[in-house]
């Protein structure tokens, strides 16, 4: 794709360059969640100014792992079907993306393998496999969860680390994080509606008059806004609706991964114990994470804690004992009062639009959440579990009771 199709994209605008007085459609914030929701206004015809601090993905977006990891299959609810329903999704919507772009974006359902390292786990994993017979199924396709007494993928993960079994599901997938956001910036790239401004900030919303004021000191009016700029979004969304400056509706966690250069097979599957996530990629490069840390001092260092994760990995996968590392990252993502995604409006407020929390699942669920977005945008009730709503993390935080 020539860059020439919308320079305005492909390049960024300094924030000198003259901005409009009023758009459509305000988007802050350009990781996974606000370039799906640019992607979707694109697609509805929807004039859109989406003004990003730094670059495309440039936050939390930009880390390593992108593992797609489904819910367990027990206790079904409508939180695990929308994820259930999203994951499926997301083959095609990729697809029809890089059938556009010519890119890819490095997704694979490669499935996952999860060791059981105790006795107590097995029955447990049986009734799962159970519960994904029921509940994992699509139309005509059905994903499964199979326990057996020896890893799906012979030479893989050291047969010690499950001493109860091994489980491998079907459903789950990964993608590459930074290559997701390469694809879905040249989608937008030959956009006629979206215009990106790169390197500028939206420091404050009024939810009443629908305006923002920007670093570079201009102001926009718009129809809506839909607040996408990850832990940022927090504050912006309490202060635009003139909640109690003492309220919390989220706060970022740091995360700390490692990109490891092992020429592992993309076809291997993703492994996953007790939080950690052993990722290969197209490239034979295998992602490692990833930390989930309240309380940090450098929230882009990366300390012990990764390396602990890294001699871990190396014990379950012994193919990664040696590999060289070509990358350690850290940074923030964002978590909301409910710890679910916040997404929608609040009553009285119906021109400010949640697009955020995503935590751990935002790229498996940020096309389906952006779709929920655009819906609120267009003046209908967000097709969402209720645990997702915006109104429900404030309900969370103003009675205190944030799940943090």
């Amino acid at each position: 794709m020539a860059k020439a199709d919308n320079p305005a994209f492909e390049q960024g605008q300094s924030p000198r360059t003259p901005l409009p007085a009023s758009v459509p459609l305000l988007i802050v914030g350009g990781g996974i969640m606000g370039l799906w929701a640019a992607v979707k206004a694109e697609r509805l015809g929807i004039d859109t100014l989406l003004v990003e601090a730094d670059h495309p993905g440039g936050g939390a977006s930009g880390g390593l792992l992108g593992a797609l990891m489904p819910h367990m299959p027990d206790r079904w609810s409508d939180k695990k079907q929308f994820q259930f329903a999203a994951l499926v999704a997301l083959e095609k919507e990729i697809a029809g993306l890089e059938a556009e772009t010519g890119l890819s974006a490095g997704y694979r359902r490669s499935g996952r393998i999860i060791p059981l390292p105790k006795p107590h786990l097995r029955p447990i994993a049986e009734r799962h496999e159970r519960d994904a017979q029921e509940n994992w199924v699509s139309g005509e396709r059905r994903f499964h969860w199979h326990v057996g007494d020896s890893p799906a993928v012979a030479g893989w993960v050291d047969g010690a680390a499950g001493a109860a079994g091994f489980v491998f599901d079907t459903l789950a997938a990964r993608v590459a994080p930074r290559a997701m956001i390469a694809l879905l910036s040249a989608f937008l790239g030959k956009a006629r509606h979206v215009r990106l401004i790169k390197g500028c900030r939206v420091l404050s919303l009024d939810a009443e008059t629908g305006r923002a004021a920007l670093s570079s000191g201009d102001e926009v009016v718009f129809g809506h806004a839909v607040i996408a700029n990850g832990h940022r979004s927090f504050p912006l969304i309490r202060d635009a609706l003139g909640l109690d400056t003492g309220l919390v509706l989220g706060q970022p966690v740091k995360g700390q991964a490692a990109l490891l250069d092992a020429a592992v097979d993309p076809a291997m599957p993703v492994v996953f114990l007790n939080g950690l996530y052993i990722v290969p990629h197209e490239d034979g490069t295998v992602a490692i994470g990833s930390t989930s840390e309240d309380c940090f001092s450098g929230p882009f260092d990366t300390d012990e804690k990764l390396e602990k994760l890294l001699a871990d990995a190396a014990a379950i996968v012994p193919w990664l004992g040696g590999a060289p590392v070509l990358e350690r990252w850290a940074g923030l993502r964002p978590k909301a009062a409910g710890r679910d995604p916040m997404v929608g409006t609040v009553a009285g407020h119906p021109k400010l639009v949640a697009l955020t929390g995503g935590f751990k699942v935002s790229f498996g669920l940020a096309h389906s959440l952006a779709d929920a977005a655009l819906q609120a945008v267009c003046g209908k009730a967000p097709d969402v579990p209720r645990s997702f709503q915006l109104q429900e993390h404030v309900n969370i935080a103003m009675a205190g009771i944030g799940k943090f």
